[in-house]
């Protein structure tokens, strides 16, 4: 009977297929080290890199003012505020930390 492929051949089809799954196995080391190391460290390689802070704002509120809650309005900051008067909402510039905007209820 004829199979196709001779002693040789099949030798060689054997070293061939061991060749590239250990290349296989090296490249997706290679890989996940590599994706491992720009995760968990900053570019100079010193260890986890520090948040930024974006900016700081100080409100001059009267005193018993309280902040309620933050969210994002557009590209503002509103900030409800309570306590010290009337309930409020103070806009900020996060890029400058300015107050932009107030809105409150007359009462």
């Amino acid at each position: 009977m004829f199979d196709g492929v001779g002693g040789d051949g099949m030798r060689a089809v054997k070293i061939a297929t061991i060749a590239m799954g250990v290349l296989i196995l090296l490249g997706t080391t290679v890989i996940l080290v590599t994706i491992v190391k720009r995760t968990m460290f900053d570019p100079t390689g010193s260890g986890p890199a520090a948040p930024e802070i974006a900016f700081a704002a100080l409100l001059d509120e009267p005193a018993g003012t309280a902040i309620a809650g933050i969210a994002a309005a557009g590209d503002r900051l509103a900030v409800q505020l309570r306590g010290g008067g009337t309930d409020r909402v103070v806009l900020i510039n996060p890029v400058s930390g300015a107050v932009v905007g107030r809105i409150g209820l007359a009462r």
